[in-house]
């Protein structure tokens, strides 16, 4: 069957995220809604969030618990069906592949590394056969002793031994069991992983060197990574550029050192305000108010309920993510020069 292609990609992208948009459903039982009067109740956890990941690179999606960061991630590698909106992977159009051996080819492409080590790895099983079973279930390996060798080697990149593959992960530390997550999702040989915050369960300088290897490993396979973290100090260390998201659409997009130097929206700019620095004294003020319900979220701009810098229009009319500068931002203010300078 020949592949469904959508038009082709510039040559440095290898992923392309289109509008997408990802509503789930929360009403109540349809009897109970009936005799109420209430109507259906959708949270829209994506709405409409659009941008481009380069072959190579780290892109990092950052925001508060709820912003919709695993959602996207979910729906790039599967796990979740877009409501609306597409996913090109290298020219695929992933939403167009149904048949599990269409998939197949592109799945083994791109792996996750999920958040918690202590409960994405299977606690019956040892170690070896944790790794192995990507080997097997994409037919990279079929030979037994090939198989021991080849996870060996994967349990030495990540800087364990292959002594370790006889072992069940409880054997191990935190931060070891991420190792293994990692050499699991490089058995495939893939050229993109998603990472949901693979450092948030980790003890600081343990998350130091998780990413001090996943950048050594970046560099060595030619990795692209979607790095997905709430943890802005780690977001400044391993990313190329960033996505800034609020309540299921991004706000802001622009390198990391755009983001951290020079942040343009208002909310990006309250989020760096919360990360400690030296020269500051006194306690540190939280990102003001809460985020608005995601199944009644706020007219025009959601972010204006907490914005200093909110208006009519900001209340009115949603604000489309438009170039400022070397910025990309969806803020009102911004563009009508409203906001002062960061």
């Amino acid at each position: 069957m020949p592949m469904l292609c959508s038009p082709p990609l510039p040559d440095d992208t290898i992923l392309e995220v289109n509008d997408l948009t990802r509503h789930f459903d929360v009403s109540p039982p349809g009897l109970e809604r009936l005799l109420s009067g209430k109507p259906r109740a959708m949270v829209k956890a994506l709405d409409g969030v659009s941008f481009t990941i380069k072959r190579g690179e780290t892109f990092a999606l950052v925001g508060e618990s709820g912003c919709g960061k695993t959602t996207v991630a979910r729906c790039i590698v599967g796990l979740s069906r877009p409501t609306a909106g597409n996913i090109v992977f290298d020219g695929v159009d992933l939403g167009r592949l149904r048949r599990r051996k269409a998939m197949a080819p592109i799945r083994r492409r791109m792996q996750m590394i999920f958040q918690d080590p202590y409960a994405s790895l299977n606690p019956r099983w040892r170690v070896r056969r944790i790794i192995a079973e990507p080997l097997v279930t994409h037919g990279l390996v079929t030979n037994r002793a090939e198989l021991r060798v080849r996870v060996g080697e994967l349990l030495d990149l990540v800087r364990l031994s292959a002594e370790d593959g006889d072992k069940f992960p409880h054997e191990f530390s935190g931060g070891q069991r991420q190792r293994i997550s990692i050499a699991r999702a490089l058995a495939a040989h893939p050229e993109f992983l998603v990472c949901d915050e693979p450092t948030s369960a980790l003890d600081v300088s343990v998350q130091a060197q998780t990413l001090n290897l996943m950048k050594d490993l970046q560099r060595g396979f030619g990795l692209t990574y979607l790095f997905i973290s709430h943890n802005l100090a780690v977001i400044y260390q391993i990313s190329d550029r960033v996505g800034v998201m609020y309540l299921g659409r991004l706000v802001e997009v622009a390198t990391a050192d755009q983001i951290f130097a020079r942040p343009r929206h208002p909310y990006t700019r309250l989020l760096l305000e919360t990360i400690p620095r030296l020269d500051a004294s006194g306690d540190r003020e939280p990102v003001a108010g809460e985020v608005p319900n995601p199944i009644d979220p706020p007219s025009g701009c959601a972010f204006h309920p907490r914005c200093p810098y909110a208006n009519s229009r900001c209340r009115g009319e949603r604000p489309s993510l438009l170039v400022a500068g070397e910025t990309l931002v969806a803020c009102h203010a911004v563009e009508e020069g409203r906001l002062p300078e960061g």
